[in-house]
């Protein structure tokens, strides 16, 4: 059975994958080579460079945009550097914009939140609909941080982490939710690997990256927990940027515990 995890991040948390997965319980291990030692953890820390944040106003869209691939152009840059030097496969997502992302479009599950994003793995494209929800306030981070994450799946879909997913076997709803909740914590860690690769940002200290992972909200008590408990999202976030290494972003061997 495939259920394939593509990804959406909306509002100010992260809300439901959708689209092709399969998972593993707390008890039984995860198998695939490609998610418990994939090539990508031998690679080393990211390299180090510089990303300049774009102007971005309040309730702008076309600033708003312009900010958007502005960090997709430093994420092209990092990745591509770090998986190439690795011989691992690179290509660019492709980036794109709808007033309102159509119901099912690319065999997903569309919530009505005004202001989400997608990634759709059959054409590699990061999906944004940008709204009041992430426009009200827009100079917390939170594109960047929202930008980051997304680039965080295709990367995991480059190195082959997405189709051995596909690979894996689950006996029942738990282990299936587990699984995607160990996909969904390795691209948060993946993010912030990234942010550590280029920080600082100019102009930002310590307490705009604090406030950054203060927006980060998991599964509200009583869902289907398929993201992870705020603490844990926060956890492998910050892991990530203590090291700025995706090797330390393995959640495919972490304890039950930390990906709950």
């Amino acid at each position: 059975m495939k259920i394939r995890v593509i990804a959406a991040l909306s509002a100010a948390a992260l809300l439901p994958l959708t689209g092709t997965a399969a998972a593993a319980s707390g008890q039984d291990p995860v198998e695939g080579a490609d998610l418990v030692a994939n090539a990508l953890y031998e690679a080393g820390p990211l390299p180090r460079s510089t990303c300049a944040e774009k102007p971005v106003k309040r309730n702008n869209k076309p600033m708003a945009r312009a900010y958007i691939n502005a960090v997709v152009a430093c994420l092209d840059r990092t990745w591509g550097k770090h998986l190439t030097a690795a011989g691992l496969e690179f290509q660019k997502p492709r980036v794109k914009y709808l007033a309102k992302v159509p119901k099912d479009y690319c065999d997903l599950e569309i919530d009505n939140y005004n202001a989400q994003a997608y990634y759709c793995e059959k054409n590699r494209t990061l999906i944004f609909q940008l709204g009041k929800d992430w426009l009200d306030d827009p100079h917390d981070l939170w594109l960047f941080s929202i930008t980051s994450r997304m680039y965080g799946i295709h990367v995991q879909e480059l190195v082959g982490i997405g189709a051995a997913l596909d690979e894996e076997s689950y006996d029942d709803d738990a282990e299936e939710r587990e699984l995607v909740r160990r996909y969904s914590l390795q691209s948060d860690c993946f993010a912030g690997a990234f942010m550590k690769s280029v920080w600082p940002l100019k102009g930002r200290s310590g307490k705009d990256w604090k406030t950054s992972l203060n927006l980060l909200l998991g599964d509200e008590p009583g869902d289907d927990r398929v993201y992870g408990k705020t603490a844990n999202i926060r956890a492998w976030t910050k892991r990530g940027f203590a090291t700025g290494n995706p090797g330390s972003c393995n959640t495919w061997t972490a304890s039950a515990s930390k990906v709950a």
